[in-house]
């Protein structure tokens, strides 16, 4: 604001003291409202964003399942249907009824107690992996809701170092190598050693072409006992492979995650914690944190068909894109510190 000459010479050279008092008073009073009226309009911004994240529905395919549960933590009131999303009847009634405006799609098939069942069960595999989020494609698309898919970083084998072929269609070239910095979103799948890492590359590959958020994650773990949690499995095998890998710790993966969909983005992450640690390392740890009468053997890569049915994905992904994110991801080797530390203090109750 451009004040005049007449203005300034009122307040700088006023009649009497008195009169010079009472007009800087009334300044005074004046800038306070105004910065009283700015506050207000702060406080009712963020009331509004308040209120817009309480009104936002939110619904989770596969609750009941060990990531639909951690979300369920992050989302307490989103409706959490049960049924089989390749059913199309049952998906397109549970959104008219629901109306969310989110739905997360945590169900999938990994197979129990890990991906050799998907070899014997390939047409479950399929249905819940790639039939299932096509469904969920079309129709969260006819009603323009956004949707999340959670994908897998098990398509990849090696860091990215050097070209490996696929039998993956689009992924026919394979990799074109970075050296070593780990496979990033724009990499094609280059590993197929598994159908359980088939399907996941081919649904993958599909939905780049269309606004999903497609979130990558590797051999999740956290600090609870839960039977699918990477840590617990490890525990029950007397040989644990050394290999360096990419893995994801929850708690941060879930503050990603929350972040991303608040911001409605599109397109694929990988979310895996920043740097690579081997399974064997891990376990190496946890004897010396938790248990100190655990044993185990080392399991090296080329003796891993002696005890696995299908072929295993060892890969490092590159975590330049989500590095760029306000929410960051501990380094991994403190991450898996982080939850031993909690398993630990389970054990000591």
């Amino acid at each position: 604001m451009i004040l005049s000459n007449r203005f300034l010479s009122i307040v700088w050279l006023p009649r009497s003291s008195a009169s010079c008092i009472s007009i800087w008073i009334s300044l005074i009073n004046l800038l306070w409202c105004c910065v009283r009226l700015v506050l207000m309009d702060l406080s009712l911004v963020k009331k509004r964003r308040f209120l817009y994240t309480l009104d936002v529905k939110t619904l989770i395919f596969g609750s009941k399942g060990y990531l639909g549960q951690q979300f369920l933590g992050v989302y307490p009131d989103a409706a959490t249907p049960s049924g089989n999303i390749a059913d199309r009847a049952f998906v397109s009634r549970v959104l008219d009824e629901v109306r969310p405006d989110v739905v997360i799609n945590a169900a999938g098939k990994t197979g129990r107690p890990n991906i050799d069942w998907c070899e014997d069960h390939k047409h479950e595999t399929i249905e819940a992996n790639i039939t299932g989020p096509l469904v969920l494609l079309e129709e969260c698309a006819n009603r323009g809701i956004y949707w999340v898919h959670l994908g897998s970083g098990c398509i990849y084998q090696g860091d990215g170092s050097a070209s490996l072929p696929s039998r993956l269609g689009r992924a026919e070239t394979g990799t074109t190598g970075n050296g070593g910095r780990g496979f990033s979103e724009e990499d094609p799948p280059n590993y197929a050693g598994s159908f359980y890492s088939r399907t996941k590359a081919w649904i993958d590959q599909i939905l780049k072409d269309f606004p999903v958020l497609n979130l990558r994650l590797r051999m999740p773990f956290d600090g609870s006992k839960n039977e699918r949690n990477l840590i617990t499995k490890l525990i029950k095998y007397p040989t644990v492979l050394d290999v360096q890998n990419s893995i994801t710790y929850l708690p941060d993966f879930l503050k990603v995650a929350k972040k991303l969909i608040a911001d409605r983005a599109t397109g694929t992450y990988n979310v895996v914690n920043p740097g690579s640690i081997s399974p064997y390392e891990i376990m190496e740890k946890y004897t010396e944190m938790v248990d100190p009468a655990h044993t185990f053997k080392r399991l090296r890569l080329e003796d891993l068909s002696s005890v696995a049915k299908a072929g295993r994905s060892n890969c490092i992904l590159s975590t330049k894109k989500i590095e760029s994110l306000p929410v960051k991801m501990k380094p991994v080797k403190e991450a898996v510190e982080e939850a031993l530390a909690t398993i630990n203090n389970y054990e000591k109750k």
